[in-house]
């Protein structure tokens, strides 16, 4: 049977195709990394005027400021640990359910469509609370960060778990899931089957399983890309209800924090509108909409509503914000993950050949 180009024998074992996967979506999320961090500082930069603007002054001003570490790559350590796992329950997920619908008979780009569903699904168990922890990081910069006051002051990734769940509870590591399944379920779903179409494409004009290293990097980026740009204004949706999860004020550790009269914290908290403490912050890959002083806010937790609401005030071109850089990031990230993919499942038939093909019962 064949399968996106694909008969029985050319499936590799699950374990490879995890294996590979992880290590493909790692090395993926890590390359983009800094365009991850930038974005984050975009959308959660508090200050007016913003201090981050272009994607250019951005990378340059981070660089020249905090340096790559701990600015660029601020976050990378919680992103790493979320991505490899989150990875290799997604490939693990996406062959297994894939493979089965196809020999159950169901139609090719719906086995497809529905394993990047599940496999995404299965992923975000392990992906949100990392996203929570590295977004944080990326917004906060430096520890004591003398060049953006993000609203946040963690020494590191362990200790901003501790803080989160001692002051905020263990439920706000899963912040935003419910919105950001709704952007991610759809986009894995139609990156894939965009991935296994043009895929097959490559092959059938190549007439050939070996399509050379542009084809397989194509294919990956277009598949990544066009899912980007359609569920792009699930992604203005989503990032505008991230912006009004509340998020208590600046944490720190200084002995200052410990003397601090009771009554004027009271006092201060009484006075200050709520507003004041809601983090534009997203928990997720990097958003591609910079709202703008005044941008409508949504008064609601539902998507849909969301949506009715953007494009009531704004337009089809509410929908559509910030679909240039979300077509880009995609695009990369997708086709190097996929590319990576594809070589590492090569030299792993190689290297640990299958004495049988394995067949799916």
């Amino acid at each position: 049977m064949t399968a996106g180009g694909e008969d029985d024998e050319g499936r590799p074992p699950y374990l490879h195709a995890m294996i590979a996967g992880g290590i493909g979506g790692t090395t993926g999320d890590m390359l983009m990394h800094s365009l991850d961090t930038v974005k984050t500082r975009q959308q959660g930069d508090p200050h007016f005027p913003p201090k981050y603007t272009s994607l250019g002054s951005s990378y340059y001003t981070i660089w020249r400021q905090e340096g790559i570490r701990r600015g660029l790559y601020g976050g990378w350590l919680p992103a790493m640990m979320g991505s490899f796992p989150g990875t290799v329950l997604f490939f693990g997920t996406y062959e297994f359910s894939k493979r089965h619908m196809i020999d159950y008979g169901i139609q090719p780009h719906l086995s497809y469509l529905t394993a990047g569903f599940l496999g995404d699904l299965a992923a975000s168990i392990v992906y949100v609370p990392s996203e929570v922890l590295k977004t944080r990081l990326q917004l906060q910069g430096r520890y004591n960060n003398p060049y953006f006051k993000s609203g946040y002051n963690y020494r590191g990734t362990f200790d901003a778990a501790k803080v989160i769940v001692r002051t905020e509870g263990f439920s706000e590591l899963f912040s935003g899931y419910k919105a950001t399944l709704y952007r991610d379920l759809p986009f894995s779903a139609l990156q894939f089957m965009f991935y296994e179409q043009f895929l097959a494409w490559a092959r059938a004009w190549k007439d050939s399983k070996d399509i050379g290293v542009p084809l397989e990097f194509a294919t990956g980026a277009a598949g990544g890309g066009l899912a980007g740009v359609i569920t792009c204004p699930l992604d203005v949706v989503k990032t505008r209800l991230q912006t009004q999860i509340d998020t208590p004020p600046v944490l720190t550790h200084t002995k200052e924090r410990a003397t601090t009269d009771t009554k004027s914290k009271v006092k201060e908290t009484h006075s200050t509108p709520s507003k004041e403490y809601k983090r534009p912050i997203s928990t997720s890959s990097p958003s591609t909409y910079t709202p703008k002083p005044g941008a409508l806010t949504l008064d609601t937790e539902s998507v849909t509503k969301g949506l009715r609401l953007i494009y009531r005030h704004e337009g089809i071109g509410g929908w559509f914000r910030g679909v240039g850089p979300r077509a880009v990031w995609t695009s990369v990230q997708s086709g190097c993950m996929l590319f990576l993919y594809q070589t590492i499942l090569k030299n792993l038939d190689v290297w640990f050949p299958s004495e049988t093909p394995e067949l799916i019962v």
